[in-house]
C-alpha cells in the first residue's frame, strides 16, 4: 500500500512539473509583473494589453505627507481637467509598449509623469535578471532619462 501510495504521488509530482514546464515564460511577457524602482518609491505591475504593455501605479511612497495618504492622492497636475480628479494608484503610467523581437526589448511607449502631468516616449528592456530598464525620452532616446526598476516577489 505504501509503495502504491508513493508512486501515485511520484506520479502527480511528475504531471504537475511537466504541465509547469510547457507554460514557459513567452521573451515577449518577461516584463510581466510587479517591479519595484531601484529608489524604492514606487511599484508598478507591467501587463499584457491586446497588442502593446502596459504599467499601473499599484503602490508610492507617500511619506512626503503623511496627511495625504497614498489612496487619496490625485492626480492634480494633469493638463487635462477632466482627468485631475483620477486616482493615481491604480493608473496606467506607460502604455503603447510593442515588443521588437529583433532587439529584445519594448518600444514605441508612453510614459506619464504624474508629478508634472507630462508625457514622453518611453522604451524598456531587461538590462540583467529581474531588472529592467524603462527610459523616458523626447524624439531620441539619448536625451531621454532611465529608471531601473528591480522584480517584486510575488
Amino acid at each position: 500500500m505504501a509503495k502504491r501510495i508513493l508512486t501515485l504521488t511520484l506520479f502527480y509530482c511528475l504531471t504537475c512539473f511537466s504541465l509547469n514546464a510547457n507554460k514557459a515564460v513567452e521573451p515577449c511577457d518577461m516584463i510581466c509583473g510587479k517591479w519595484q524602482s531601484e529608489k524604492k518609491n514606487c511599484i508598478v505591475e507591467v501587463s499584457h494589453d491586446d497588442d502593446d504593455y502596459v504599467a499601473r501605479l499599484v503602490w508610492f511612497d507617500d511619506s512626503d505627507d503623511p496627511s495625504k495618504p497614498m489612496e487619496s492622492r490625485l492626480d492634480t497636475n494633469n493638463p487635462d481637467k477632466k482627468l485631475r480628479s483620477r486616482k493615481l494608484v491604480g493608473m496606467n503610467v506607460l502604455q503603447g509598449l510593442v515588443y521588437k523581437s529583433k532587439t529584445n526589448s519594448w518600444e514605441n511607449g508612453m510614459i506619464y509623469d504624474a508629478q508634472t502631468g507630462k508625457k514622453w516616449n518611453a522604451a524598456a528592456n531587461l538590462v540583467a535578471p529581474g531588472k529592467l530598464k524603462v527610459t523616458g525620452y523626447w524624439h531620441f532616446k539619448f536625451i531621454g532619462r532611465s529608471m531601473i526598476f528591480n522584480r517584486v516577489s510575488s
